[in-house]
């Protein structure tokens, strides 16, 4: 059996750029994939992808020009359809053999040479078998197939190619991009598979407009990355063009020298990444004047429109001077060069002469203008959605921080969504904040409120900081909020992986900032204060609204390092100041170190059952009508131990609180070795419930402790 490394690419036009490292990565994963499902590549098989704009490939190693034959055993039919009462076989049972290509000329031999085993009820009769294993021409051919079929492309375009037969003609073929050929070696071997009306050979094409041969010709399925670089001047392989990319960036900033660096960028870095095959990193520059534009609006129209590096100084300002990666190294570049910064001067031009127009008429000014914005169709404009931030701001404010932060709150909330109808924002909508920021410090605003009017977005995503001061979190809390309880109040409830207002965000930041700046506001509270401003527009969403936030929080905490047990034991009570979590699961987590901790959390999930089939129980306990010494004593030991508890508790020792209960251990467990609960007499019955309950309550100010009992 043959055994060698086998290469496949597609050659076509380019492909979309922030498309590119996902085809490239799905296209070698699904291959070999395939391959080692048929036998043809080993589990050990390594693969390795390449992706460039004009190719997608990958080289599998220890590939085998035949799978190794396979037994195989099928069931047929149970031993009463295959067999009669003499033993022989059924029409059935030879129809279903002659089917499976075994040799029924010979009945009794053919019922001999069969298996009978035991399956569910009764006996089955089984037919062993071996497959001959696929050859590599017909593996290749599923695979590749599989490999196309499963590409993750974003939008598929249609082209026609000429038919190859006697009869002129056009056939249309759906694909990314037109396709040009296609390589399949193994080894030095053609493989004749075919794809996108393409037949398999062993020539492709290198960069347009540097490869030293057209067309190039590969000998062996190993030489790929090799002539493509040495003959072709493309580097094959999108990890290594990436860091060839970082490296010469990180070049040309130290030639430029004064502590420069390049922006940081993942997504850039990919784009760019995709865009060339054999990079080439410049140096350029473009006009000082132009630094006087706030430097969001500079780096944003030379990464989104020119895919440009700008170069930060060690403070992180924005410099004059900027990296191009070219996909062309010409013995001199001064044309690339002078080129590209013709190229970016009327992008930068643009933003300057927005920024001045904006900076004539005030935020205050285009106020009115929201009120001409539709914002949702059910909620309506951005005038309304404005009164309403503002109104649950303020009152936000108000709890917080009295006359002072309420007014201030309600003025960046009013100004907040403004800059959205300035030319800047018109034309980069991710400016949106940073912009209002600006135009509120030219108006003349405090940097608190104009701060404010930027961070009321925040936290953006995942790990984004949250707003830098007391009114940016109550703007932010309050934008958050009315978004929430709006889209839930008119049934726009995420399902599955579907959230088209990225509500799951909305709840994700509002619990950080309760939780990281730990806000003396309960979340039930903050909904109270939020619904009423809709009036009728909505239907009050505050149960709903408080489950979905609920389960967020629970299912980022077991993101972080708490065990689902933890989690579940302080989720199940809600606490209302999710600031108070935290400090919460420690001390869950403390008292579960505890060797007390598996008796009493069994105890308190006894407890627990207890009390919910007895109903409404009153926590009160009459001394004269305890009888049993167990009882009697854990009374007296909940009667020391519990005020303690208590103490710690309302100072905010949650830890010593729990660790204060672990010591009714002994008496728990003897109470319920030698007392009767559910006694005959009801006063009896009543008063242990009732110590019962006492002590429940007790035990349960942290979390629910039966939620660690295993």
């Amino acid at each position: 059996m043959t055994i060698q490394n086998l290469l496949v690419e597609l050659f076509v036009e380019e492909l979309p750029p922030k498309a590119l490292k996902k085809l490239g990565e799905s296209f070698a994963a699904t291959l070999v994939e395939q391959l080692r499902a048929q036998g043809l590549a080993a589990a050990d098989s390594q693969v390795t992808a390449f992706a460039s704009p004009r190719r997608l490939a990958a080289h599998v190693t220890a590939v085998s020009a035949q799978a190794a034959n396979k037994a195989v055993q099928q069931k047929l039919m149970p031993v009463a359809v295959g067999l009669d009462a003499s033993g022989n076989a059924s029409p059935a049972l030879l129809k279903k053999l002659q089917a499976l290509g075994a040799d029924v000329t010979d009945p009794v031999a053919a019922v001999a040479a069969l298996k009978r085993a035991p399956d569910g009820k009764g006996e089955a009769l089984f037919y062993d078998s071996v497959v001959t294993g696929s050859t590599l021409v017909v593996g290749l051919q599923k695979a590749l197939e599989e490999a196309l079929a499963k590409l993750p492309i974003p939008k598929v375009m249609q082209y026609q190619l000429e038919t190859d037969c006697e009869l002129p003609g056009w056939s249309s073929v759906n694909f990314v991009r037109p396709a040009h050929s296609l390589i399949a070696l193994h080894g030095a071997a053609v493989v004749p598979v075919k794809a996108l009306g393409l037949t398999a050979g062993n020539s492709t094409q290198g960069h347009r407009f540097e490869a030293k041969v057209s067309p190039l010709v590969l000998a062996h399925a190993d030489q790929y990355a090799e002539v493509l670089q040495k003959d072709g001047a493309v580097i094959a392989s999108f990890v290594e063009r990436r860091a060839d990319i970082v490296r010469q960036l990180q070049a040309a900033a130290a030639q430029v020298g004064g502590g420069v660096r390049p922006i940081e960028d993942d997504a850039l870095l990919d784009e760019v990444t995709a865009l060339v095959e054999r990079p080439n990193v410049l140096t350029c520059q473009f006009e000082t004047e132009f630094l006087d534009v706030p430097q969001e609006c500079l780096i944003l129209t030379m990464k989104a429109n020119q895919k440009y590096f700008p170069l930060l100084d060690a403070a992180g300002k924005l410099t004059h001077q900027f990296l191009v990666v070219s996909n062309i190294t010409p013995d001199d570049a001064s044309s690339v060069i002078g080129g590209n910064e013709r190229v970016v001067r009327p992008r930068l031009a643009d933003a300057k002469f927005f920024f001045d127009q904006d900076r004539k008429k005030t935020l205050e000014s285009r106020v009115e203008g929201l009120s001409k914005v539709v914002y949702h169709n059910k909620l309506g404009t951005q005038g309304e959605r404005m009164a309403r931030v503002c109104a649950i701001a303020k009152a936000i404010g108000q709890q917080l921080g009295g006359d002072a932060l309420a007014q201030q709150a309600e003025l960046a909330a009013r100004l907040a969504k403004t800059d959205l109808l300035t030319d800047m924002v018109g034309e980069f909508p991710e400016l949106q904040g940073i912009m209002g920021t600006y135009y509120a410090k030219n108006d003349g605003l405090s940097d608190a409120v104009a701060n404010a009017i930027g961070d009321h977005y925040r936290p953006r995503f995942a790990g984004d900081e949250l707003p830098s001061n007391d009114i940016g979190v109550v703007v932010a809390l309050a934008d958050k909020l009315e978004t929430l309880v709006g889209m839930f109040g008119i049934g726009n409830v995420p399902t599955g992986d579907k959230d088209p207002f990225a509500l799951r965000r909305h709840a994700l930041g509002v619990i950080r900032m309760l939780i990281e700046k730990d806000m003396a506001l309960g979340l039930p509270e903050l909904l109270a204060l939020a619904a009423p401003v809709f009036g009728n527009k909505i239907t009050d969403p505050s149960v709903l609204l408080i489950d979905f936030i609920y389960d967020r929080l629970s299912g980022s905490l077991r993101e972080q390092a708490y065990s689902p047990q933890e989690v579940d034991a302080v989720m199940a009570l809600r606490p209302a100041r999710l600031g108070q979590v935290g400090e919460f699961l420690s001390a869950v987590r403390a008292f579960a170190a505890l060797p007390e901790s598996p008796a009493l959390a069994a105890a308190n999930k006894r407890i627990g059952n207890i009390l919910k089939k007895a109903g409404e129980v009153d926590a009160h306990v009459n001394v004269a009508l305890l009888q049993e010494d167990a009882e009697k004593s854990l009374h007296a030991m909940m009667q020391r131990l519990l005020p303690e508890s208590e103490a710690q508790f309302k100072a905010g020792d949650y830890t010593a609180s729990l660790q204060t209960l672990a010591a009714l251990r002994g008496p728990v467990d003897a109470f319920f070795d030698d007392v009767m609960v559910n006694a005959e007499a009801m006063d009896l019955r009543l008063n242990r419930q009732g110590l019962l309950k006492s002590l429940h309550v007790a035990m349960n100010r942290v979390a629910d402790l039966s939620r660690l009992a295993a």
